[in-house]
Parts: C-alpha cells; sequence; structure tokens
C-alpha cells in the first residue's frame, strides 16, 4: 500500500456506514442490487461517499446507468466529497424536507444522517432505487394510502404540523408511519402523502394551516395555465373532502400494470448541476448551465430544450420565484433520459413591480425575469433570436388573457384571485 494511502485512511475516525443500492429496472415491477455505497467521515474534507456497480449487476444485459452524469455505468469506483458524500442521484431518492419532518416525528430523533434518511424512507421513494442494509432487497410490500384515506391523513399531517402528536406512544408512531407512505422528493415542504386509486399512484398535496390562499387549488390553477401554454405537466384533479381541497397530482416516475407498478429513474436538475440547496451554491443554479447539459444526456435536446425555455417564461410570467433547481427533474423510463413533466407551479404575489427575480440564472443579467434578459441565451435552447421572441410573446399573450378565467374556473375564490393578482405579468417584464 502506498504511503499517500495509509495516511487517508488513518484520518477516518469514525466507522464508516455501508448501504447497498438497489433499483428496478425499465419495465419491470421488482429491485435488484446495483451496487453498495460506503460513506466515511474524514478529519480534514468532512464525509466521503464511494459508490461500485455489483459485477453481477453489470454482467446484467439489461442494466442501466443510475444517472447520467455522476454514476454512469461502469466498473470503476466512483468517489464524491459534494453534498456531504451523498451522490446527488442518491440524495435525489431521498425525503425532502416535509419527508424527513416526518422520518424524524415517527422516529422520535431530531438529529439523524443522510444514510438513515434513506433508511428510514419508505420503498415508494421517487424513482426507480431503494435502499437496505443486505445485500439482496427485501420484497417489496406495494402497499398504499388509498383516496378514500385522505380525509384521515389530512388529520395526521395537521396534528403533525401543530406538534399535537406525542411521537413516544405506538398509536401515535402507527398513524406517523401511515403517513410515511409519501415516497416522493417533489414537494418541498408542504404536506402531502402518495395515494393510490383504480388509475394508479398520485401525490396528495395538503394545505397547510397557515397558508395565505387556498394553496392546492391556486396550484391545480396554475397547471391549467401552463397547459394552456403548451407546457407537458402531469395529470392532475382536486379532490374536496370534509371542506377541505386536496391537490392530486398523477406519479409520472411510476406506471401502473397487470404486475404492479413500473418505475422510471428519476434525477434532479440540483444534481445535474452538481450543486447544493445551500445560499453558496447558487451561483450554480443557472438554466443556462442545466441547457449546456441537457445537450449532452438528453434523447430529444431540441424539443426538451424549447420546452424548458417555456418553463423560464412561464416561471417569469406568474412571479414563481420558487422555481429552484429540485423543482426541475429528469426521468429515463427506458435507457433514455428525458425533462419530466412540470410541477410546483405557484405564483409569489410581490410588491415590486420593477424587478423580480427567479431562483436561477435565466440570462446575462442573471435571475432577472426579464424578457430581454430571458433573449439573451436564446441559443443555448437551440433557438433562434425569432424564435425565442415569438414563444414569449405568444406566452405572455395568453396568460395575460387567460389567468385570471383559468383561476376562476378552477373554483379559486375571488379573495384568493386578489391576492395573488400582482404575480401575474408584472410590469418590470417587458421594460
Amino acid at each position: 500500500m502506498l504511503e499517500q494511502e495509509k495516511v487517508l485512511i488513518m484520518t477516518f475516525k469514525k466507522a464508516p456506514r455501508e448501504i447497498f443500492v438497489y433499483i428496478t429496472l425499465p419495465e419491470e415491477t421488482n429491485s435488484i442490487t446495483a451496487g453498495r455505497f460506503v460513506l466515511e467521515e474524514n478529519d480534514k474534507q468532512g464525509h466521503y461517499g464511494r459508490f461500485v456497480y455489483a459485477r453481477s449487476y453489470l454482467e446484467n444485459p439489461n442494466a442501466v446507468e443510475i444517472d447520467p452524469i455522476e454514476l454512469k455505468l461502469s466498473g470503476n469506483t466512483y468517489n464524491t466529497f459534494q453534498h456531504q458524500g451523498i451522490f446527488g442521484s442518491l440524495r435525489d431518492a431521498g425525503p425532502d424536507y416535509w419527508g424527513k419532518y416526518v422520518i424524524e416525528k415517527q422516529t422520535g430523533l431530531s438529529v439523524l444522517s443522510e444514510i438513515d434518511y434513506l433508511l428510514e424512507s419508505p420503498d415508494d421513494r421517487a424513482g426507480a432505487l431503494g435502499f437496505g442494509v443486505t445485500v439482496t432487497p427485501p420484497p417489496s410490500s406495494h402497499r398504499f394510502n388509498k383516496v378514500i384515506d385522505l380525509k384521515n391523513l389530512i388529520e395526521i399531517s395537521k396534528t403533525l404540523l401543530q406538534g399535537d402528536i406525542d411521537t413516544s406512544s405506538g398509536p401515535s408512531k402507527n398513524r406517523i408511519r401511515d403517513l410515511l407512505l409519501i415516497g416522493t422528493s417533489m414537494g418541498g415542504a408542504r404536506p402531502k402523502a402518495v395515494v393510490e386509486d383504480q388509475d394508479g399512484l398520485w401525490l396528495a398535496k395538503f394545505n397547510r394551516f397557515d397558508d395565505r390562499w387556498n394553496a392546492a387549488r391556486v396550484e391545480y390553477a396554475m397547471l391549467k395555465l401552463a397547459q394552456s401554454v403548451g407546457i407537458n405537466t402531469t395529470e392532475n384533479r382536486l379532490e374536496s373532502i370534509g371542506g377541505q381541497d386536496i391537490l392530486l397530482v398523477k406519479r409520472f416516475d411510476r406506471k401502473k400494470i397487470d404486475k404492479g407498478y413500473t418505475r422510471a429513474r428519476m434525477v434532479s436538475a440540483l444534481s445535474i448541476l452538481r450543486a447544493d440547496d445551500t445560499l453558496e451554491n447558487r451561483d450554480k443554479w443557472s438554466y443556462i448551465s442545466l441547457a449546456e447539459e441537457m445537450r449532452r444526456f438528453s434523447q430529444t435536446p431540441k424539443k426538451d430544450l424549447k420546452e424548458l425555455f417555456r418553463r423560464i417564461c412561464f416561471n417569469s410570467l406568474i412571479s414563481n420565484l420558487d422555481d429552484h433547481p429540485r423543482n426541475h427533474a429528469f426521468i429515463a423510463e427506458k435507457k433514455t433520459w428525458a425533462l419530466s413533466p412540470a410541477y410546483d407551479l405557484t405564483p409569489s404575489p410581490v410588491i415590486a413591480n420593477d424587478r423580480r427575480d427567479l431562483a436561477m440564472i435565466c440570462g446575462d443579467y442573471g435571475r432577472f425575469a426579464n424578457a430581454k434578459n430571458i433573449l439573451t441565451q436564446h441559443g443555448k435552447f437551440l433557438l433562434s433570436q425569432e424564435e425565442a421572441l415569438t414563444l414569449i410573446t405568444e406566452i405572455s399573450q395568453k396568460i395575460e388573457k387567460d389567468w385570471h378565467d383559468i383561476l376562476r374556473t378552477s373554483g379559486v375564490s375571488l379573495p384568493d384571485i386578489e391576492r395573488v393578482r400582482s404575480a401575474f405579468v408584472y410590469p418590470g417584464f417587458f421594460v
């Protein structure tokens, strides 16, 4: 062993954590072992992650890569000090803010490692990955909450948010475990659960008690508005139970077949950009950089880039200022990758009329949600200046003309419409 390798090993103080990474291959419903992930801690550089594909997996003729950026299919040992030692695509399969909150309540622990969150998450997480401590993946339970359980799930989420559940008692832990059938990293901090009906799996998003408006109904309207300007969104519908509205969004990473559910691999734009959620990493949050990466791995780059350009325009025109990289994803139902349907489209009414900024860089002038700024990088989206200007014009005219009617036909109340009115086509967009 080389002397420098001895020094590296000696610097690790804590025992390494080892887990196995499982994957459900395209058109299959049961998972197999893809490889082994080890997380160690180094005094000088912090957490250090290693991943290696299993030899049996590499010999499988149907094997696919976990992601197109960090963990391509090969016999290499992959290493990372980024993201606290967690590869981006593995992090994407973990819980979001709400999921972590539920796990903490269910376990009664407020301090958990990223490995713990991966292991404690339910089997039905986002994408096609799973995690465990045994070489062979455990059998999937294929058990889901039903749409008819929504009233009970709303009550659990409400009491959980208000801190009224005693997590030390068995019955309370069981109630939280019911809510743990959440699965997806999409949706941020909003309370939600995965539910099933005869058509498949849905992400049910609930209103919070402290919402400024009926968020479920407004987001439903935004999905309709996005569809009206040609943006690809997943199937969605509203349910009203006991006077409370719930937004149901069809899981686009799952497909129901006779023997269960197939799973699409999924990776966030945050991982594609090799970025973190921290403010220090915001310089990497860029639609321009994302477009450059998409040209390398998208099966249909011209189609996907035009779609992404539409979403930049739409987010700017509804003041969706929460368009961070976790709210963009890529999926692979078979071998190739494509931009996922749009999700988490929410307006942000603010006072400023001269300037509003997106979460991600969208042109030469940074995050400025402005038509001229967006046009400065039209070529990165494989659009001519004329094509880009036509899209901006058409989308802005359509939103300005229809936003009010779509909110009304979606059942948004007149007081709530007034609360979000200033979000749409703000004056500074065309300055």
